[in-house]
């Protein structure tokens, strides 16, 4: 790991350079700091340009023009928006239609040469109306279909809209993910039912695939998932269900995996089995995604994190670009800086609060320069 002490040095003499007491996003546009070598985007469309490797990132739309978006806009040309195609953003309930939110996405995209998947699964991340433990089944069957309906109908064929997440997070420890009463992150769609197959596997993933299949026919359809590798069961699950859905003549083109690890996380087993992870997606003929990269600094940050962090971040993207001929791959970081998205507390971000790039930045930077070779 100690080939990443060089970058350690680099991002440090950036930070000298950058306003340490500023959040993300009030930093104007011309004070960011600009790390050396190219963009990342740059890089990849040099080097890839056949379209099988997408590297990407997530924010929100209320950050557009904020530097944290502008540091999206300069370094990628695929982008995920974090929560504004979910459906608690834009239909709350069933009388509320709020489309804002993901309609600014469209012209942004447009204005900034970028394609976009849509994470708007059906899954946990549904609106206060269906969670309510009170929905029956045939009720949260109208809503699932109402709302996978309309953002299909929205947004296929648009210009820069490459793909959707169908459904997220169908299982949990080894199991389906279920309708937990009162914990406010359940799947209340398991109740709508069960089919009669060796796993019982929930009605609602197949009805969310045929909705898409029907809606969607110029979106690339993706099964998303956030377990690691080592829930085998889970996997299992998975894999068995996508080959079902295909067996019932239902298009899947991708699976996604939602890689929230700590750093240090990218072991010679774990890499092994994110390869056989890979292999079987593309021996299938389906798309691998890591949709979600982290790689968490639970303890603080210390020159030593820095380095397993971008140590664990270049792996997994090194693992990908190898496997970039056999299908396709993709690399979404859903963090952009430490100082603004999710758990900003574990610092998992590859720029740091200030808009500097950390050594995770210039490993992945490097990553991307060497695939090639």
């Amino acid at each position: 790991m100690v080939v990443f002490m060089s970058v350690i040095v680099i991002a440090a003499g950036f930070m000298s350079c950058a306003n340490q007491e500023q959040p993300a996003e009030q930093i104007a546009a011309s004070s960011i700091p600009v790390p050396s070598g190219d963009r990342l985007r740059d890089i990849v469309a040099r080097n890839y340009p056949d379209g099988n490797v997408l590297i990407g990132a997530t924010t929100g739309e209320a950050l557009f023009g904020s530097g944290t978006g502008a540091v999206m806009d300069r370094e990628f040309s695929y982008v995920t928006p974090e929560n504004d195609f979910k459906q608690w953003a834009f239909h709350p309930d069933n009388d509320t239609w709020t489309w804002e939110r993901p309609d600014a996405w469209v012209q942004h995209i447009a204005d900034n040469g970028q394609v976009l998947r849509m994470h708007c699964p059906v899954s946990p991340q549904c609106s206060p109306w269906a969670q309510d433990d009170s929905r029956t089944a045939e009720e949260l069957e109208t809503n699932l279909r109402d709302f996978v309906t309309a953002v299909c109908k929205r947004y296929n064929g648009v210009p820069g809209i490459i793909s959707m997440d169908v459904v997220n997070e169908t299982t949990h420890d080894n199991e389906w993910k279920k309708n937990a009463e009162g914990t406010g992150w359940e799947v209340p769609w398991y109740i709508i039912g069960q089919h009669n197959d060796k796993n019982k596997t929930p009605v609602y993933i197949k009805m969310a695939f045929e909705i898409a299949n029907e809606h969607a026919p110029d979106l690339k359809l993706i099964y998303n998932h956030h377990e690691d590798m080592n829930k085998e069961g889970s996997w299992r699950l998975i894999k068995e269900t996508i080959v079902s859905l295909r067996a019932d003549g239902l298009r899947v083109d991708g699976i996604g995996w939602q890689s929230h690890v700590d750093s240090g996380w990218a072991t010679p087993e774990n890499v092994e089995k994110l390869k056989d992870l890979i292999d079987w997606a593309h021996s299938n003929d389906l798309e691998f995604h890591v949709t979600e990269a982290s790689s968490w600094q639970k303890d603080g940050v210390t020159p030593e994190s820095l380095e397993l962090q971008a140590y664990t971040y270049a792996k997994i993207v090194e693992v990908l670009i190898s496997k970039r001929s056999t299908g396709v791959v993709g690399w979404n970081t859903w963090h952009i800086d430490d100082g603004t998205g999710w758990h900003q507390e574990w610092y998992g971000a590859i720029f740091d609060s200030t808009l500097t790039a950390k050594p995770a930045y210039y490993a992945i930077q490097k990553a991307l320069e060497d695939g090639v070779n």
